[in-house]
């Protein structure tokens, strides 16, 4: 029997299929607030195929509340003998949360916490590079004790297109130097290059911060933008594309 979890970001819902630890498949779909709950059960009906009898569990998290809201009829109308756990107030994670309010906090960051404090221990760093950029910090102890979020590569680069008079969009690809000789190129070293060196300055700010040798530090990526970024930062140890997958996974083993 298998699990489906499904992260609903801002721009994209993160749909995988997962037995225990191996994610069977997995999917990339627009979030989109017009959709309602018959229309994500047609869609998720058609990308199940031959997993939809195979599903036993549902896991949610979501950062849009309209979307969730349509989801939640969705689980009842279509998958109602399944089991569902949606991540918010009342789940049980099993990570303390360590920050002034923790209800401020997005589920998609907490579930990213608790996956790199199971699968991999603290201190641990989560770099999720996605429609925003955002650093979640686990100390020793196992504790999630805060964050940062930054703009994203995507939003950046559509921001620069809208204000720049003689600025287009370009493709969010890595440039072949850092100085670049025209500006499709300038614009993908500023975006893909000048982020890999945010990312790297924030985490050696934030280790410094924890006071722990960088050596003990697990840095890990994670979200659709990654890929673009590993082999330009240092600072990254591991490189874990479905790390929020698997955290839905361990908060539906704890609540089911």
């Amino acid at each position: 029997m298998s699990l489906l979890a499904a992260d609903i970001r801002n721009t994209h819902t993160f749909l995988g299929v997962l037995d225990g630890e191996e994610v069977l498949e997995h999917w990339r779909v627009a979030t989109d607030e017009r959709r309602t709950a018959d229309e994500w059960g047609l869609l998720l009906r058609t990308l199940l195929g031959d997993h939809l009898d195979d599903v036993d569990g549902v896991a949610v998290c979501s950062t849009v509340p309209a979307v969730l809201h349509e989801w939640r009829e969705m689980l009842e109308r279509h998958f109602g003998d399944v089991s569902a756990v949606v991540v918010g107030p009342g789940v049980r994670t099993g990570i303390p949360v360590m920050v002034d309010n923790p209800r401020e906090v997005g589920a998609d960051r907490v579930v990213n916490a608790l996956a790199a404090a199971t699968l991999h221990g603290g201190p641990a760093i989560v770099v999720d590079l996605g429609t925003a950029t955002t650093f979640d910090v686990v100390n020793a102890s196992g504790q999630y004790v805060g964050g940062a979020i930054a703009p994203g590569m995507e939003i950046s680069l559509e921001a620069l297109g809208r204000r720049g008079a003689q600025l287009r969009k370009v493709e969010l690809a890595r440039p072949r130097t850092v100085i670049a000789k025209n500006t499709v190129e300038a614009l993908q070293s500023g975006m893909v290059l000048g982020m890999a060196a945010q990312v790297e300055g924030m985490v050696t700010r934030m280790i410094a911060e924890l006071g722990v040798s960088a050596h003990d530090v697990t840095v890990i990526s994670t979200g659709h933008l990654a890929a673009l970024l590993v082999d330009d930062c240092s600072c990254f140890t591991v490189h874990s594309p479905w790390l929020t997958l698997h955290g839905l996974r361990l908060v539906f083993e704890r609540n089911s």
